[in-house]
């Protein structure tokens, strides 16, 4: 038996050393890229092994063939290396089958014309055996379809290369070494290529493409073990900088310098009802909310964000709008990213603490102090009735008091954010259950539409209701409720004839604050405050004549309901007749010219 040629025995090395990489990245699937990164390391060693059955044959015919069966290995090469580029950076979505198929239309016919024995010499003009110091070669004259398939590799192999070229000037260390690794072995068959298409071999015949597959195979080596190529892989963490760009809860929009929408996330076409596909490339002053107050943010130099008012989807709400600028490597603005923190949650919470805070600093301490009051009087006298009466009334007003804090937090339970109810029934519930409360009570209910709400609009109602009845101290107290539906939002009155509301009562709620010399008497119409703003929707007030109030509630509608219900409808603003802390507004205006 003839022994191999040196060339041979460096071949089968270059084999060996790509045959291990090639494994080892079969195992890692189905980490990114890894099938195409074997997928390509299996072209190179089909590539090798057929060279070594070339150099080893002694006839023409026989040199011919195994030429014509390397073209398998040839053409899978790019395609590997086009496609696991892709995937390992993290454009899988251009991973798909018909790219796939596409990308392979050229390879697939030339492996096809080799197939068929190269009818009109396409690949190879002429084919001749040349003697060499260094071995027996088959000399090739190139056809055209030689060509094309030479600049159709050079040009995938660049197209691959960009992505990872980029990666070099990444920050993350190992990011930058294994797309040096890739790239050194990618570059040396590439090299080898050209030489040997310029004529640079001063070896006829002699393609060393194959014989640097050694310095490939190491290199990839050195990827998948060194710099943990496939393990530790840069693609998770572009989707993840745009998962999270997506799911940010707050809303986000990016204006190029030329002050057109280049992007927004889907919080910001969610919670302003733009359509993303239709805006990208508009103007930002037609699609960012109050936009021309923000860049005066950003003209002005400011580094503070600023505080705007914007009606979104669930109403009018505050915001913080904050501006940033993305800047290239060169400290040159592309693009201004603009955010809009909501505040109104803050806001709220921040309120709800300060009032629950005087409620039990305040007024459970009262009640509590006027029952050890009484409870000494009946110490002395346990036949004093009166003394009986205060503290089953004071421990009723505790317990009242408990049940509407109790109630208050019901309002904010997300468990109920996609409960929709009929508004007959939440109207039913909440009359009847004032009703219950004062047997003896004149209660109306005028026409009410049947549109879905929020089953929060239930507690609003319950407590308005409620105080328009226990705060009335006429012998039959009065009380309607009527509603109506207006582009998009639900409008419901209540009205009473009882005494009115103290204007201290207005005001603490029109600041959102309460303060130990200025603050509310009560919770009920806090509560019934944080349920509109809950709502994104606005409260007023009205004084009846000749007495009595009249409170107003408009909240937004579910308005894919609404257009079943009215044709046409579309959602508008309301008018907000003066801002509050958590985003509803509330007002007291002028009495009615006529009370029922």
């Amino acid at each position: 038996m003839a022994a191999l040629s040196p060339l041979s025995v460096v071949l089968l090395v270059a084999v060996a050393v790509g045959l291990a990489a090639a494994i080892l990245a079969w195992r890692e699937r189905p980490e990114p890229g890894a099938t195409w990164l074997a997928v390509l390391l299996a072209g190179q060693v089909w590539w090798a092994t057929f060279l070594v059955f070339e150099l080893e044959a002694t006839t023409l015919p026989a040199k011919a063939l195994w030429y014509d069966v390397q073209w398998v290995g040839v053409v899978v090469i790019p395609v590997g290396w086009l496609f696991f580029a892709l995937a390992y950076t993290g454009y899988d979505r251009y991973v798909t089958p018909f790219s796939v198929a596409m990308v392979s239309v050229v390879p697939a016919a030339t492996v096809a014309v080799a197939a068929a024995g190269d009818p009109g010499n396409l690949l190879a003009a002429d084919r001749v055996v040349r003697e060499t110091a260094v071995g027996t070669f088959l000399k090739v004259v190139p056809g055209p379809l030689y060509y094309i398939i030479a600049g159709y590799t050079y040009l995938l192999g660049a197209v691959g290369s960009v992505p990872l070229i980029q990666l070099i000037r990444d920050d993350a260390r190992p990011f930058r070494g294994q797309s040096a690794a890739l790239l050194v072995g990618t570059a040396a068959p590439w090299a080898g290529s050209v030489a040997y298409l310029s004529g640079a071999i001063p070896v006829p015949g002699l393609d060393p493409t194959p014989l640097v597959f050694g310095v490939s195979g190491v290199a990839y080596l050195l990827a998948l073990s060194r710099f943990r190529l496939l393990t530790l892989a840069p693609a998770p963490r572009r989707r993840a900088r745009q998962l999270v760009f997506e799911q940010l809860h707050d809303p986000v929009f990016v204006v190029g310098t030329e002050g057109l929408l280049v992007d927004l996330n889907e919080s910001a076409a969610e919670t302003f009802g733009v359509d993303r596909r239709a805006a990208i490339g508009e103007p930002a002053s037609a699609v960012v909310p109050k936009y021309d107050a923000v860049r005066e943010l950003d003209d002005g130099g400011e580094d503070k964000p600023r505080a705007i008012r914007v009606v979104g989807r669930d109403g009018q709400r505050p915001y913080e709008a904050t501006i940033r600028d993305v800047v290239d490597d060169h400290d040159r603005t592309t693009a201004r990213v603009i955010t809009y923190h909501d505040v109104g949650a803050y806001l709220g919470q921040q309120q709800r603490l300060n009032v629950l805070n005087r409620v039990f600093r305040h007024d459970v301490r009262t009640e509590t102090n006027l029952i050890l009051g009484y409870l000494e009087q009946l110490r002395s006298d346990p036949t004093d009735e009166r003394a009986l009466s205060v503290i089953s009334e004071s421990a009723e007003r505790m317990l009242d008091l408990s049940e509407r804090t109790r109630t208050a937090g019901e309002l904010f339970d997300p468990t109920d954010e996609s409960e929709w109810t009929p508004l007959p029934t939440v109207v039913n519930e909440a009359v009847a259950e004032a009703r219950a409360d004062d047997p003896d009570a004149r209660t109306e209910v005028g026409d009410v539409p049947t549109v879905p709400v929020r089953g929060v609009l239930v507690v609003v109602l319950e407590n308005l209701c409620s105080n328009a009845l226990q705060h009335n101290d006429a012998d039959a107290p009065w009380m309607r409720v009527d509603a109506a539906v207006s582009d998009g939002w639900v409008e419901i009155t209540v009205a009473d004839d009882g005494p009115g509301i103290d204007p201290a009562e207005y005001d603490v709620l029109d600041r959102g604050t309460e303060t130990p010399l200025r603050h509310g008497s009560g919770i009920g119409l806090w509560i019934v405050k944080w349920g509109v703003d809950h709502l994104g929707g606005r409260i007023s007030f009205d004084e009846r004549d000749p007495a009595g109030t009249l409170v107003t509630v408009a909240v937004p509608l579910d308005r894919t309901a609404v257009r079943a219900e009215d044709e046409g409808a579309e959602a508008s603003e309301p008018p907000a007749d003066g801002p509050s802390a958590a985003g509803g507004s509330v007002s007291r205006r002028a009495p009615p010219d006529a009370g029922r």
